[in-house]
């Protein structure tokens, strides 16, 4: 009787050595494709076989906007997958808090930040920034009807921006402008939110992309507004990636030129911003 149960026992430690063996086999096979990954992106290799996220604001049209069937459309979308197709990745893009882009790069949520991203010197502390590839400018926009000409008119006046913008950055510069005005420039979420405000009468002015503001007035009535001669500087457009994806970063110039070369990026720009 010792014996048989001796015999189990030796039996079930067998069969767990094997079990624990085969599993040691499978682990090491998985460390080591994560060890190869880990080292192909220290190498600054392109990981082609990821889906690379793109955040967007998709309030922001032409650049990046809801179409009438809910789809997230516009001119940085159109880019994007031009530019994936060059390189030879996949693409997704996805909407995101756009208060928050610089944190969802950081955390990994996303990959780049690419929907009217303008540079900026905070900017460029923090992230890594393509080739610029359009103009752009922080204009002043107020009701046809405003007694308000320049920004000195603004004095005493309610100032709306969005949040966390290249726009509300331009203002805050300015200490003297913010100085005069009847309190703080007041934050929204988004540029059309700042549109809706003025239009119901609860600010004097908005301070907003002309990219974005010349397409929405021409949307909803370009009679209805004024777009005053001072402004708060012109800027560019950029993609921003981590600091360490240096080699997709590469990738992504060396694909924007020769979408313009050869034509395809004036193709997109006139679907967008042709009178």
């Amino acid at each position: 009787m010792k014996k048989k149960i001796l015999s189990l026992a030796l039996l079930m430690l067998m069969l767990l050595t094997a079990c624990s063996g085969g599993a040691n086999k499978a682990n090491t096979g998985d460390n080591a494709k994560d060890n190869g990954n880990a080292a192909a992106a220290d190498a600054g290799e392109i990981d082609k076989s990821k889906t690379y996220i793109i955040g967007m604001d998709d309030t922001f049209a032409p650049m990046g906007f809801r179409d009438e069937k809910g789809d997230l459309v516009g001119f940085d979308v159109d880019l994007a997958n031009k530019v994936a197709e060059k390189i030879g990745i996949k693409v997704e893009c996805q909407a995101i808090d756009w208060t928050m882009k610089e944190s969802e790069l950081e955390s990994g949520n996303i990959d780049m930040i690419w929907n009217g991203y303008s540079i900026t010197p905070e900017r460029e502390k923090k992230v890594l920034l393509s080739e610029p590839y359009m103009d752009n400018r922080q204009i002043i926009v107020t009701l046809k009807d405003s007694p308000v000409n320049s920004k000195a008119d603004l004095a005493g006046k309610r100032v709306t921006v969005q949040g966390e913008s290249s726009a509300l950055e331009a203002v805050n510069k300015d200490e003297a402008f913010v100085k005069s005005l009847a309190e703080p420039p007041v934050e929204y979420a988004t540029n059309t939110e700042c549109f809706k405000d003025i239009e119901a009468k609860r600010c004097d002015a908005i301070v907003v992309d002309e990219v974005l503001a010349r397409y929405y007035m021409k949307q909803n009535g370009e009679e209805n507004y004024k777009v005053l001669d001072d402004n708060f500087g012109e800027e560019k457009f950029a993609v921003g990636m981590r600091k360490d994806d240096t080699a997709l970063m590469d990738a992504l110039n060396k694909a924007m030129k020769e979408l313009r070369d050869d034509g395809t990026y004036d193709e997109i720009y006139q679907k967008y911003f042709a009178d």
